[in-house]
């Protein structure tokens, strides 16, 4: 394995990392609970030392299953979970129930505590807001980080889906460890204003859905379809009608994967790698066999010909339709 750092502060992390909320949310089939830990641990032997959670996730079984699964590898790995979510009085969406964002200081702390048990650990290694909350300042936000710092139970924070400008007011307070967004091959929005400001203040940048959301790996074509409770089923690029359209970015990756004779996949988050050193895919994957593939790619090697022929071939595609159903786009800072 090949690693990376994270921030000026020197978090060391896998090159790779692995996101879990699949393996509670949003894509169902779940595998049983034995066979997740099972997988968890899988990942350590191969190498992957960088794990992502949130208390949301589930809400709150993620984060139980991460920490059975990595209690005897503790001082090994690397765990970051989320705090923003008022869970007492809403969820996220696919409990029906509405979205209520909290980063009040007290409302962090009471949060950090459930995650800190949950983990089985005292201490989190990188604590991200989930989403900017409107109604508190990222300035107070930032401060609260900094007592935890100072207290021992966090070693680094960051912002999740926070615009440039919002990251640079955080970062003055408190310098942020990382940053966490969507970004992928079909997905490029944060290229236009946050990676630089990343590259600028020496913060890390953690892609996730860095497969878009499978779409990246093949495994779909124009006549796919989603099941209800599979969360692609509400997302907009991924309707029927859209899908049809949008397969052209997947049949670019196959094209460019079968040209250096490796897996789609592997292509994805290789490209994602090669865009800057502080950057550190998650992806989240329910098999042995996938967790395989995504790790070799941090194997695989561009030329800059060859970055500039991708880079060139993607800026012709126009992917249509949002990444997050309506009511789930406000929430995003990008």
């Amino acid at each position: 394995m090949k690693y990376r750092t994270l921030g000026k502060h020197g978090l060391k992390v896998s090159a790779i990392g692995y996101g879990c909320m699949g393996l509670t949310q949003s894509y169902p089939p779940y595998l049983p609970k034995d066979e997740s830990i099972s997988l968890i641990r899988k990942a350590v032997d191969m190498g992957v030392t960088f794990f992502d959670t949130a208390e949301v996730y589930g809400p709150f079984s993620n984060e139980s299953l991460l920490g059975e699964a990595l209690h005897p590898f503790r001082e090994q790995v690397v765990i970051a979970t989320k705090f923003g979510f008022d869970l007492e009085h809403g969820r996220n969406d696919v409990h029906n129930r509405p979205v209520i964002l909290s980063s009040r200081p007290a409302h962090i702390r009471k949060a950090l505590e459930g995650s800190l048990q949950r983990l089985r650990t005292d201490y989190i290694d990188l604590y991200y807001q989930h989403r900017v909350d409107p109604d508190t300042p990222i300035e107070e936000v930032a401060d609260t980080m900094a007592d935890l710092i100072k207290e021992g139970k966090i070693r680094g924070w960051g912002l999740s889906e926070a615009g440039a400008q919002t990251v640079r007011r955080a970062h003055a307070v408190c310098p942020l460890t990382a940053v966490q967004s969507e970004y992928s091959m079909w997905y490029r929005e944060p290229e236009k204003e946050l990676l630089p400001v990343l590259e600028e203040l020496g913060i890390g940048f953690v892609p996730f859905s860095p497969l878009g959301k499978g779409m990246l790996t093949g495994r779909f074509n124009k006549d796919s379809t989603f099941s209800s409770d599979d969360f692609r089923s509400a997302i907009p690029r991924f309707s029927p009608q859209n899908l049809k359209h949008n397969v052209v970015i997947a049949e670019l990756v196959q094209e460019v994967a079968a040209g250096k004779h490796t897996s789609p996949a592997r292509i994805a988050l290789a490209w994602l790698m090669a865009q800057g050193p502080n950057i550190v895919p998650i992806p989240g994957t329910k098999t042995v066999e996938r967790l395989e593939e995504n790790i070799g790619a941090a194997g695989i090697v561009f030329s800059q010909t060859e970055l500039d022929n991708i880079r060139h071939r993607l800026d012709q595609i126009a992917i249509i339709g949002a990444r997050y159903p309506k009511e789930q786009e406000q929430l995003t800072g990008l």
